[in-house]
């Protein structure tokens, strides 16, 4: 083989889909996406591989190392081969490449993260290369009435409607617990200063997919130094937005999480009974880090009992 490297140029991505063919997991089809001219605003560098026969260049592999507005810690690398061009070092030559790139980023950020399926081309790769799992996630179904209802107060509908709250997605106090949840979850990776309006633009606005929020409020006598008052309402202690309107055959995605200020058994508990509202009628998809102790608390039982599944392979999320 004669191997020759460039940037990325207009049409590659059908070269290569011809070469490449299906992704083999869900994670490549979505990094595939990131492959595109390098540029600076943002900031990206993008390499493709061809193997010169007869005169004739063919595309076999590309490798890109982008940075990240959300958890600009690290930076985002992928790297394909054709599958007959394995084995040959093309790879850890595009990896090497890439890094000498990432070394020139004006973020000054030179680390780099990636996401695999365990047993898979990819994960054995990122070993070889020194990449180790920072962080283990899987999407989980929960199936109908897979808990039991929770029964507020004295179980009136009154009492009912003080704790559970349909809530706009635009709301600024929503966003200001999503913001400091998903923060506290992925100290791992940490994601930078989440103001309202970019956990409103990542997480609720249209463009996010979302398209409606319940909450679960704590008692009115006990809205722990919210700055509410009592007698209007409790700070939220939990949190579920939908981003599909699921069915009985096609679970809806939700992102489920709770005040992170809670403690570990409050937050499980209202976590549990929020869960047990938004699955009681038909399942649901939730991702689940193992970082979320809390939900992690509630969901794994109910898959050692049957009643939650995986959903797809699970993931690591691999770092330098």
């Amino acid at each position: 083989m004669a191997i020759q490297y460039r940037g990325w140029r207009e049409g590659d991505d059908l070269a290569l889909l011809e070469v490449w063919g299906d992704p083999e997991t869900d994670q490549a089809g979505q990094f595939r996406g990131t492959l595109a001219p390098s540029g600076n605003a943002p900031w990206r560098r993008c390499i493709v591989a061809e193997d010169v026969v007869d005169g004739v260049a063919i595309p076999v592999a590309a490798g890109v190392v982008h940075e990240a507005s959300l958890h600009p810690e690290r930076l985002w690398v992928y790297v394909e081969v054709a599958r007959d061009h394995r084995r040959s070092g093309i790879g850890s030559t595009l990896l090497m490449m890439l890094r000498r790139e990432a070394e020139g980023s004006p973020s000054g950020v030179t680390r780099l993260r990636c996401k695999v399926e365990p047993g898979t081309t990819g994960a054995a790769f990122a070993e070889a290369a020194g990449l180790t799992p920072i962080q283990h996630t899987r999407l989980v179904v929960v199936e109908p009435a897979a808990l039991k209802l929770p029964v507020f107060g004295d179980g009136s509908e009154e009492a009912a409607s003080e704790r559970i709250q349909d809530l706009a997605t635009g709301s600024v106090e929503l966003s200001d617990v999503v913001g400091r949840y998903y923060s506290s979850v992925h100290g791992w990776d940490s994601p930078g200063e989440l103001g309202i309006g970019t956990v409103q633009r990542l997480f609720l606005d249209e463009l996010s997919g979302a398209h409606g929020a319940i909450v679960l409020r704590a008692p009115k006598a006990s809205a722990f130094g919210s700055g509410v008052p009592a007698s209007r309402k409790g700070k939220i202690q939990a949190f579920a937005i939908s981003y599909a309107q699921g069915n009985s055959e096609h679970p809806s995605d939700v992102f489920v999480g709770h005040e992170p200020e809670l403690d570990a058994e409050e937050a499980q508990a209202a976590v549990r009974d929020l869960l047990a509202l938004i699955a009681y009628q038909y399942p649901v998809l939730m991702e689940v880090d193992d970082s979320m102790t809390a939900v992690r608390a509630v969901v794994e039982p109910l898959m050692e009992a049957g009643k939650a599944r995986r959903q797809g392979s699970e993931t690591f999320v691999v770092s330098d």
